[in-house]
């Protein structure tokens, strides 16, 4: 035990641990901010019953058509006055009765008022005497998992993971850079992989804490469910922020400023933030999302998991392989 005191690994990296924890900002953005990204989308697209969409109507009867569904709120309008309505946008849609028929006048540019034009010309249809070919009914399911909530949370976890393990050490690499104190390591026995790998093996201390905190909050507020094992979920997040870390790192190899470091950051990290899926769907979603994403809400296994783990651990050891290669000290 004392020996592995001695040595300069374990003393790097406890002090970068213990740096991390002097530092409130970091552990703001680490702990509290993603937690609080959480409960505003969590509120934000919360399961509510659907909107009562305002749309006018030129004709008691036809008002009275639509009156009788409760997705529609009907008021009678003569055609000026609709128009005007629509126009300020206080009704969606105006149905106005001629001699053919009826027409709907709306923006067609508008979710809701192409809602509206079906459920109005569903029910005015209906009034006129128009039977459905097929009966159909309606049989509600609210199931955790489907939710907006449960789809974003392994969203915010990658993105949590990415963020603190790039900015955290590769501008921690930089300041000790920037004010010449990786100029007295050089002339110390240590060799650079093991100051290099004590970044990494500090931040998975911290992701022990991160990702319980994170998992623990959005399990017990908002119920998200956790279909694939623990263990494996785990794994994920553990080789997730392995990577990362290791991008963090190549980032910061050479990198001689705090400005150069950010916009190095910002270049590496905007494609994913925008590609990746975290807050809306995507065609292809990152291969650390993707993976948690399948354990969590499908609840698959690690070998269904092999392609996205792969692609992983291939950036985690050709990034760590190539900021070792070209790590320079000044």
């Amino acid at each position: 035990m004392n020996k592995l005191r001695l040595s300069s690994l374990y003393q790097l990296t406890v002090i970068r641990f213990f740096l991390i924890l002097r530092e409130p900002e970091a552990i703001f953005w680490i702990f509290v901010f993603p937690i609080l990204l959480a409960v505003g989308l969590g509120i934000a697209f919360r399961n509510r019953p659907a909107d009562v969409l305002p749309v006018g109507a030129t004709t008691v009867q036809i008002t009275q058509a639509l009156a009788a569904d409760k997705g529609l709120s009907a008021t009678t309008l003569n055609e000026a006055a609709g128009t005007h309505a629509l126009a300020t946008g206080n009704i969606l849609l105006l149905a106005i009765q001629n001699p053919n028929g009826v027409t709907y006048e709306f923006d067609d540019t508008n979710p809701d008022a192409r809602i509206a034009r079906m459920l109005v010309d569903r029910d005015i249809q209906a009034a006129a005497g128009q039977r459905e070919a097929i009966h159909a009914q309606s049989q509600l399911v609210h199931e955790t998992g489907s939710r907006y909530i449960d789809f974003v949370v392994p969203g915010l976890l990658g993105m949590n993971l990415m963020g603190s393990a790039m900015w955290g050490l590769g501008f921690a690499i930089v300041e000790a850079r920037q004010k010449k104190l990786l100029k007295r390591l050089v002339a110390s026995p240590m060799p650079r992989w093991q100051y290099l790998l004590s970044f990494i093996l500090s931040r998975l201390v911290m992701l022990v804490i991160e990702v319980v905190a994170f998992l623990g909050f959005a399990r017990l507020v908002f119920a998200v469910p956790f279909r694939g094992p623990l263990v494996q979920l785990a794994f994920l997040c553990v080789l997730t922020s392995l990577c990362f870390s290791a991008l963090g790192l190549l980032v910061a190899s050479r990198a001689k400023t705090m400005e150069a470091a950010s916009g190095l950051m910002n270049l590496v990290m905007l494609p994913m933030w925008i590609l990746s899926g975290v807050f809306f769907s995507a065609s292809r979603l990152t291969a650390a999302i993707d993976a948690m994403r399948g354990n969590m809400l499908q609840g698959m296994s690690l070998a269904q998991l092999a392609t996205p783990v792969a692609i992983l651990a291939a950036w985690l050891v050709v990034a760590f392989a190539v900021s070792l290669r070209i790590f320079r000290w000044r």
